[in-house]
């Protein structure tokens, strides 16, 4: 069976304020009943295995893989040969959430919302897709422009184009 978890993305300029707002957005959702998984695109890389411990060791020692496994989480390190289709990371690894939020792939299909410091030009988006802008100016547009402090109106949104049944 196909994974249907629906996914939104937030995309923008580095340090716009995206981090920011979907930390905010994803607990206001999950005051509200949503299940949410959260998926970052890092465009530069990352390494979040610590120097010295067993997962870091083991993976230094050549395995593909490595799963560390706690009473109440899981962390997965895997090599991967490219960057994974979101759909892909969703299908594979998330499970019993209502909703994706990720932040990245402006250039992909998803819906999105697009997070801007001062103009709307500063990022390169197609209108496909397109849910709303957050931004603290004005913006000419069609969807609907959002304050970046203004969470229940973003809330409201978010709950709008992607319901769950309860």
């Amino acid at each position: 069976m196909k994974n249907s978890i629906p996914i939104l993305c937030f995309v923008g300029r580095s340090n716009s304020g995206k981090t920011t707002l979907i930390e905010r957005l994803i607990q206001a959702l999950t005051e509200s009943g949503y299940r949410i998984a959260a998926i970052k695109h890092a465009g530069h890389g990352f390494d979040l295995d610590t120097e010295g411990k067993d997962s870091w060791r083991h993976k230094r020692a050549g395995a593909q893989t490595v799963i560390v496994q706690s009473k109440t989480s899981l962390a997965l390190f895997a090599n991967t040969e490219s960057s994974l289709p979101l759909t892909t990371i969703r299908d594979q690894y998330v499970s019993n959430v209502d909703l994706i939020i990720a932040e990245g792939w402006k250039s992909d299909h998803y819906q999105k919302i697009v997070v801007v410091l001062d103009h709307f030009g500063e990022i390169d988006i197609l209108n496909k897709g397109l849910l709303a802008i957050v931004s603290r100016n004005p913006v000419e547009t069609s969807v609907p422009v959002l304050h970046p402090d203004d969470i229940s109106a973003l809330t409201s949104l978010v709950r709008k184009h992607f319901p769950i049944s309860k």
